[in-house]
C-alpha cells in the first residue's frame, strides 16, 4: 500500500516522521541519489544522510554504478563516506530514493524498493510516475534539496555550514544560479537561510561551474564547431554532438559532457537546444534544454526518458542520426 500524505497536511510530514522513527530506533537507513549524481542528488543524499545521522539513524549513502564523481563534486562535504552499492545491504530498515525521476534511474539499487522493509522517493521530477512506498514528490519545487531542507526541519536537524554547503550546491545548480523559471520568492528565503550559516557561496559556484580542465575548451571549441540551427523545427532546434571517446582524446572524463548543454542553449534562434552524448556501450544519453516554449519532458517521455519542462533527457540505443530523427519527430507533433 502507498501512503500519501493526509489532504491539508505538508507534503513532507509524512516521510519525516518515519524518518525520525527510524533514527529513533537506530534503524538502518540506505540514501541514493540517481546515476551519475548531478549537485542536487548528491547534495540532497549526503545532506539528508548526515542529519539522519545525528538524530541517531545508522545511515549509508551509495548511488548506483558507475561508482565514480567528478572533481566538480568530489569536494561535497560528506562525499567521502560514499560507498558503492555492492556495499549495502540489500534489506535495510529504510532505502530513501532522492531526486530519481523513475526506479530505472536507480539501476541496481532500485531493488531496494521492494528490498527495504520501509521505501521512501523524494523527488522534484514532473515525469515521475509515483513510486516507494512514502512519497515526497513536488513537481513545483525547483530542485530535490528544497524537499530535504523541509525534512531535516521536520527531523528537527539545525542546518549549519556543512549541510548549507551541499543544500545550495543543489540550489545553485537545479535553478542555474537563481536564473531558471523554476525560481520562486521562496527559493531565494531558502538560499537566505543557508548563507546565513556562513558558507562561501562565491567558492561553491566556482568549484560546480567555473573550473575545469583545459582540455574542456578544446572539446568546447569542436563540439561548438559543428551545431546544427533547424529553425523550421517546432519552435527550433540546435543541436550538437560528442561522445566519452571524444572527451577521452581531450584528455577528459566522460561526465565532462553533461556541461556541454548549457552552453548550446544560449542560441536565440532555437527554443530546444539538444546535446547526443555517445556513450562508451554504443548508446546516446540525450540532454534536452528549452528556452520556455517547448515542454522537453514530454519529447523525453515519449523516446523513454524524463525530467522536467525545461530540461529532461533520454538514452536511445539507435545511431546518432535516428536519434535526433526521433527528437525531430516529436518536435514537430510526434
Amino acid at each position: 500500500m502507498t501512503l500519501s500524505p493526509p489532504r491539508g497536511a505538508q507534503l513532507t510530514d509524512r516521510a519525516a516522521a518515519v524518518l525520525a522513527e527510524a533514527a529513533a530506533a537506530r534503524s538502518t537507513v540506505v540514501l541514493s541519489g540517481h546515476v551519475q549524481p548531478d549537485a542536487d542528488a548528491l547534495g540532497s543524499v549526503l545532506a539528508l544522510g548526515e542529519g539522519l545521522r545525528r538524530r541517531g539513524a545508522r545511515v549509508l549513502t551509495t548511488f548506483p554504478g558507475p561508482f565514480t564523481l567528478p572533481a566538480s563534486l568530489a569536494w561535497l562535504p560528506g562525499a567521502e563516506g560514499l560507498v558503492p552499492s555492492a556495499a549495502v545491504p540489500a534489506s535495510p530498515d529504510v532505502f530513501v530514493s532522492l531526486d530519481a525521476a523513475s526506479p530505472g534511474r536507480l539501476g541496481e539499487l532500485a531493488a531496494l524498493l521492494d528490498g527495504a522493509a520501509t521505501s521512501v522517493v523524494v523527488d522534484h521530477h514532473a515525469s515521475n510516475p509515483g513510486f516507494g512506498r512514502v512519497r515526497v514528490v513536488d513537481p513545483a519545487a525547483p530542485a530535490t534539496v528544497v524537499l530535504v531542507a523541509d525534512l531535516l526541519d521536520g527531523l528537527g536537524v539545525t542546518l549549519d555550514a556543512r549541510l548549507a554547503t551541499c543544500l545550495y550546491a543543489g540550489l545553485a545548480a537545479d535553478t542555474g544560479s537563481f536564473r531558471f523559471g523554476n525560481t520562486r520568492p521562496d527559493t531565494h528565503d531558502l538560499a537566505g537561510r543557508l548563507l546565513a550559516t556562513g558558507i562561501d557561496h562565491a567558492a561553491i559556484s566556482q568549484r560546480l561551474f567555473d573550473t575545469a580542465p583545459f582540455g574542456w575548451l578544446g572539446l568546447l571549441s569542436v563540439v561548438a564547431g559543428r551545431a546544427v540551427l533547424e529553425a523550421e523545427v517546432g519552435a527550433g532546434l540546435v543541436w550538437t554532438w560528442s561522445s566519452t571517446a571524444e572527451a577521452a582524446e581531450h584528455g577528459l572524463p566522460g561526465e565532462q559532457l553533461e556541461a556541454l548543454v548549457d552552453v548550446v542553449r544560449s542560441t536565440q534562434e532555437a527554443d530546444v537546444a539538444c546535446v547526443l552524448k555517445g556513450q562508451d556501450d554504443g548508446s546516446w544519453a540525450v540532454s534536452l534544454r528549452s528556452r520556455g516554449a517547448t515542454d522537453v519532458s514530454r519529447v523525453a517521455m515519449a523516446l523513454g526518458g524524463g525530467g522536467h519542462r525545461a530540461a529532461a533527457g533520454f538514452t536511445w540505443a539507435g545511431d546518432r542520426e535516428s536519434t535526433i530523427r526521433a527528437i525531430r519527430a516529436q518536435l514537430r507533433g510526434g
